[in-house]
């Protein structure tokens, strides 16, 4: 599933990222080497790094 549309990230790229321990949206971007844009996707990006980081 497609989180980001302005930068095409993925579900899957922002878990990857939380499990490297990026904690934000914006870390994940970064991580990712895209900048962030338009702000839509920083819920529901959120939403998923708090999974992956209560499984960790």
């Amino acid at each position: 599933m497609v989180v980001c549309i302005c930068n095409a990230i993925r579900e899957s790229d922002v878990r990857a990222a939380a499990r490297q321990g990026c904690a934000t949206p914006c870390q994940v971007h970064q991580a990712l080497g895209r900048p962030p844009k338009c702000g839509k996707c920083a819920a529901f990006a959120r939403t998923i790094i708090d999974e992956e980081r209560a499984v960790a």
